[in-house]
């Protein structure tokens, strides 16, 4: 273990698993962010705690079962000339769950005017419920893209911890941001949709560059930004 420590490549495909980890990671703390708004404000921390501890604790088992992992990715089926493995199902399944959730949100956003307006029949265990489904999803993600990355499983599992650490940090600023901003809410769960659109794709095989998603998400944020800094001295002048 030590010895590692004196490897640049090991270094270097530490430094890059842990930004690749965040960064896909974001799409998972958007959702449990808004997903434990609909609890209420007492147990809103602790389900992204949970929810985030629960996402490392499938990660880092999902690594000690690399051979297991590798065989999800093992067609076992064949669909009008397309083969299918274990790996496109769960993506498939992921992406429709995360756009079903989503398309949901923005139904209740258009009607009643804010999604937490139910927040009296939504239980802390089944809100668990759903962050463990999307966990699940995206740990599968993730430690495909770490094994592809990193040669060593001590490695993986560091920038997985320290990723997951990052997230936990940064969910308490990202969950109090959308929740104080309705737009910044309706663009989140917009893209949450794209994630599911994504990783359904996957699923068939047609793969959608993330970088493209990222992109587009990160223009219309910098817009929302704007807008939030126009409202905000307008306010300060009237």
């Amino acid at each position: 273990m030590l010895e590692l420590l004196a490897e640049p490549a090991v270094w270097a495909s530490f430094l890059s698993l842990v930004v690749l980890e965040i960064i896909l990671g974001v799409d998972n703390v958007i959702f449990i962010s808004i997903a434990a708004s609909k609890l209420p404000k007492h147990q809103r921390r602790k389900a992204r705690i949970v929810g985030l501890s629960l996402g490392l604790i499938f990660r880092i088992a999902l690594l000690f079962s690399i051979a297991w992992v590798a065989s999800l990715t093992e067609p076992f089926l064949t669909v009008f000339g397309t083969a299918v493995s274990w790996r496109d199902i769960i993506l498939f399944a992921g992406g429709m769950f995360l756009i079903w959730k989503a398309t949901a949100e923005i139904f209740r956003e258009l009607e009643t005017g804010k999604a937490t307006g139910h927040k009296s029949v939504t239980t802390f265990f089944r809100v668990i419920a759903q962050i463990i489904v999307l966990d699940m999803v995206f740990s599968l993600d993730s430690v495909i893209t770490a094994i592809g990355i990193a040669d060593h499983v001590e490695v993986m599992v560091a920038a997985i911890v320290i990723a997951v650490i990052v997230m936990m940090v940064a969910s308490e600023p990202v969950s109090a941001f959308v929740e104080a901003h309705p737009s910044a809410k309706m663009l989140s769960l917009a893209f949450l949709v794209l994630v599911g659109v994504a990783l359904m794709a996957d699923g068939i095989h047609r793969h959608i560059d993330r970088e493209l998603i990222y992109a587009a998400m990160g223009f219309a944020a910098f817009v929302e930004v704007l807008n939030l800094v126009r409202t905000r001295r307008r306010s300060a002048r009237s």
